[in-house]
């Protein structure tokens, strides 16, 4: 590393949410070495005059992400790169290669649970020989659910109140849109299951992360037993018996409860073998609130259903945002998110941890957690925990990352409960 001339390279600085992490980066990585790298000089260079001024002598790399004797030279000389590119089953596969083989820390925005596993199969070992840390999902997908129950685990073994058991993320208040990156990502998984069956076995398994599957548990949650059991599952609608507030279904559950998970056993189940983890939306305890949750359950499905067959994506494909798209800076300035993970421990001791923030999550929230994802592995590397291979935020960077976030508005907190 010592001998590398760049600290970051943010791979994808064109792109919308690229962009919105390049300024982050001008104005947050001080006399860090950092250079914007894309298929397109010439929009890099459009990109780099609109930063701040201290960004002015920043240098710039054209290379594309299938060129892979360019990204193994890019991935050499700098010790951290962070990449905006996706959708990454498509495009994210050879950068991730460069970095395990160069030994070349690694941050990424994936909410793609094909991607990860190929990445876990693929290039773990290697990562693991080199000494590379690569880092998927370092946006709002998933820093705010890994570094919450994270953060539960931790104050339940300070208070020696034993491991986590049952563990669930309400989302209270998300302001802000879906990026069109996002959007691309969930296509192209959708028309990867129909074109390969076989994966739908993958995305079924609420461990597909796990690189110890024979010992985790064969599932996710507890599901209630007959009619009820059977209803939840085809309408994902519940009601909170203590608060009396009605859940429906999160678009990012699916991703990030199997990174949670995940961090759960890199960390060889710090977080309990009783640890079962769920994420829901909180639509309140108004009268309307039981058919919002299911007016969310069925768009999500019909939607999921609409992207993977061709006549249906067409028509969907002209409401959609494109990638590279996003909203206005007005509307940026609007998002802000909360959302609380409420837990009962093994010896019956209840904590609830609160993460937000006061920007955009999907834009602005997660140019900031990309930035001091790729700072501190940058950085701040004797601090971080000593670990190596395919990682997740929470087991790769850690409370490292909450203090970075805290310093930038962030809330990270956890209460105990009465």
């Amino acid at each position: 590393m010592d001998t590398r001339d760049l600290d970051i390279v943010l791979y994808g600085a064109t792109g919308f949410v690229g962009a919105l992490t390049a300024q982050y980066l001008s104005r947050q990585a001080g006399t860090a070495r950092v250079a914007l790298a894309a298929r397109s000089r010439a929009r890099l260079e459009s990109v780099r005059a609109r930063l701040d001024e201290r960004a002015s002598d920043w240098e710039l790399i054209e290379v594309d992400a299938r060129d892979g004797s360019g990204l193994d030279a890019l991935a050499a000389r700098t010790r951290v790169l962070a990449t905006t590119v996706g959708p990454y089953t498509v495009h994210g596969k050879e950068v991730a290669r460069a970095c395990a083989e160069a030994g070349t820390h690694y941050a990424d925005l994936t909410g793609e649970v094909l991607f990860v596993r190929w990445t876990m199969d693929t290039l773990a070992g290697r990562a693991a020989e080199t000494g590379a840390r690569l880092v998927h999902a370092c946006g709002y997908d998933s820093v705010p659910s890994d570094l919450a129950v994270h953060l539960l685990a931790r104050r339940a073994a300070e208070d020696g109140e034993g491991t986590l058991g049952d563990t669930r993320l309400a989302v209270r208040t998300a302001s802000g849109g879906f990026s069109g990156g996002t959007v691309d990502s969930a296509r192209q998984q959708a028309m990867l299951v129909r074109e390969q069956p076989e994966t739908r076995r993958v995305l079924a398994d609420p461990y597909a992360l796990s690189p110890r599957r024979a010992q985790e548990p064969r599932s996710a949650s507890r599901r209630p037993a007959g009619l009820a059991g059977v209803l939840r599952k085809v309408m994902p609608v519940d009601r909170d018996p203590d608060s009396g507030r009605w859940n429906g279904p999160f678009v990012m559950a699916g991703f990030n409860t199997r990174v949670v998970r995940l961090s759960n056993t890199l960390t060889d189940w710090s977080y309990g073998r009783d640890f079962r983890y769920r994420e829901v939306v909180d639509f309140g305890k108004g009268p309307l609130s039981p058919l919002l949750a299911a007016g969310m359950a069925i768009g999500l499905t019909g939607g999921l259903a609409g992207l993977s067959w061709a006549p249906s994506r067409a028509v969907l494909d002209r409401f959609l945002p494109k990638p590279g798209e996003g909203p206005s800076e007005q509307q940026l300035a609007t998002g802000r998110f909360l959302m609380e993970t409420r837990t009962t421990t093994t010896t019956g001791a209840r904590y609830v941890a609160r993460v937000g923030a006061p920007y955009d999550p999907g834009y602005t929230g997660t140019a900031v957690m990309l930035g001091e994802s790729a700072l501190a592995l940058a950085l701040d590397e004797d601090r971080l925990p000593h670990r190596a291979g395919v990682l997740t935020p929470a087991t790769a960077i850690g409370d490292v990352l909450v203090e970075r976030l805290r310093a930038h508005g962030f809330t990270l907190e956890v209460e105990r409960l009465p």
